[in-house]
C-alpha cells in the first residue's frame, strides 16, 4: 500500500500545508495510506485530518517513518547533513545551482533516497500541476508596498507577520498607506499566477501598475523603464536565457525613480537571477534590504510570502495538488516519473 507521510514544517513562520483533510480523505477512499504529524504551527487544525481518518504520529518523527513511507512536505528539511533515504516531495530549490540544493541533492545521494520536487511537476505540456503564485503575488506586492509607505516615512520597513485572511492584508496596508499618493508599479510576469497575484493587490490598493509580459521583454533588454516605476515586481523565476532587469548600475543610476524591488520569484543565489543588487533573500523580521541609500533603494525579496496568509494559500494549492497525489500509486509515471527523471538529471550532475 502506497504510504504518505505528512511531515510538520520545521521553518521559521511556515504554517502552510499541501493536504487537507477533505483530500486526505479522498486518498484514503483511494487506497493510500496517510499518516500526519502533529504540529505546533499548522494552520490547519489537527482534529479535522484525525476526523478524515489520518493516522496521527508525533511532531518531527519523519526521520523514523518506515522506509517505503513518501514524506511530503513544503520546505526546507533542517540542513544537518544527514543522509535522506526517504522519496520527498517538497520544494528542495535544488535545480538552478543553489549552493544549499546541492548540499541537499549530495544528501539524497548519501541516503539512497528520491526528491520529488513540486516545482517540478508538470503535465505533459510542461506547466505546473499546483502552484503558490498566486498568493506569493498578492503577499509579495503587499510587503512591497509596505515597504515603500516606510520609505515615505523616512524608515525601513519594520516586521511582516501573518494575517487571517485577504480582507485582513487589505486593511492592515490600507493603514500604512494612509495619507500618503500611491506610488506605479511595474509587473514582469503579469500574465502569470505570480503577476496576476500582485496586479490584483496593486489594483486594491489603488496603485497604477504597468503589466509586462513575453511580448515586452523578448528583446533582452536593456529595461530602462523598469527604473522610472517607483517599485518594480518581479514574478519570473530564474532560469537560462532569463534577461536581466536590474543591472548593478541601476543603484547609481541618476534618472532612477525606482525605489522598491519587490523580487517576489526570490532566488538572488541563482546564477540567473535577473536582478543584479543584492544576493540574499530578506526575512519576516527584517523584510527590506537597503542597497543604496540616497535616493533609497530598498529589495524585498522572502522567498515563503505565501506563508503571510497560510488560511488561503494553502486552501488553494491543496486543490491544485489533489489530482496528482490521487496518482502518487504510479510514481513511475506522469508528474511523478517526469519529476523523477528530472532528480536524476540534476543529480547526475554532483
Amino acid at each position: 500500500m502506497t504510504h504518505l507521510w505528512v511531515r510538520a514544517e520545521q521553518r521559521p513562520n511556515e504554517e502552510r500545508v499541501g493536504l487537507l483533510p477533505e483530500g486526505l480523505a479522498a486518498l484514503i477512499a483511494a487506497g493510500i495510506r496517510v499518516s500526519v504529524e502533529h504540529s505546533s504551527v499548522r494552520a490547519i487544525p489537527i482534529d479535522g485530518y484525525r476526523a478524515a481518518g489520518a493516522e496521527i504520529v508525533p511532531e518531527n518523527s519523519w526521520p523514523d517513518a518506515p522506509r517505503d513511507a513518501i514524506i511530503f512536505g513544503l520546505k526546507e528539511l533542517p540542513e544537518d547533513g544527514t543522509p535522506l533515504p526517504h522519496r520527498h516531495i517538497m520544494f528542495g530549490h535544488a535545480y538552478k545551482g543553489q549552493p544549499a540544493g546541492q548540499q541537499l541533492l549530495r544528501r539524497f545521494m548519501a541516503g539512497g533516497g528520491t526528491l520529488y520536487d513540486l516545482e517540478y511537476l508538470v503535465d505533459e505540456t510542461g506547466r505546473r500541476v499546483a502552484a503558490f503564485g498566486y498568493w506569493a503575488g498578492f503577499a509579495g506586492a503587499a510587503v512591497s508596498l509596505k515597504c515603500w509607505a516606510a520609505q515615505q516615512r523616512q524608515a525601513l520597513c519594520g516586521p511582516v507577520a501573518k494575517v487571517p485572511s485577504r480582507a485582513a492584508l487589505i486593511a492592515a496596508l490600507e493603514e500604512d498607506l494612509k495619507g500618503l499618493a500611491r506610488p506605479r508599479a511595474l509587473i514582469i510576469g503579469a500574465l502569470g499566477r505570480v503577476g496576476t497575484g500582485a496586479a490584483d493587490l496593486c489594483t486594491a490598493m489603488g496603485v497604477e501598475v504597468t503589466r509586462w509580459d513575453i511580448a515586452e521583454t523578448a528583446h533582452g533588454g536593456p529595461f530602462p523603464q523598469v527604473l522610472q516605476h517607483e517599485i518594480f515586481l518581479n514574478c519570473i523565476l530564474a532560469r537560462p536565457g532569463c534577461p536581466v532587469f536590474v543591472p548593478a548600475s541601476a543603484t547609481t543610476d541618476p534618472a532612477r525613480k525606482l525605489t522598491v524591488i519587490g523580487d517576489i520569484a526570490c532566488d538572488p543565489t541563482s546564477d540567473f537571477s535577473p536582478i543584479k543588487i543584492y544576493d540574499r533573500a530578506t526575512e519576516w523580521d527584517a523584510p527590506a534590504l537597503r542597497v543604496h541609500g540616497t535616493p533609497p533603494l530598498d529589495v524585498t525579496a522572502i522567498d515563503n510570502l505565501p506563508s503571510l496568509m497560510p488560511v488561503e494559500s494553502s486552501q488553494d494549492y491543496a486543490a491544485q495538488l489533489l489530482p496528482s497525489l490521487l496518482t502518487l500509486t504510479d510514481l513511475a509515471a506522469g508528474v511523478w516519473g517526469r519529476a523523477h527523471a528530472e532528480f536524476a538529471r540534476h543529480s547526475a550532475t554532483l
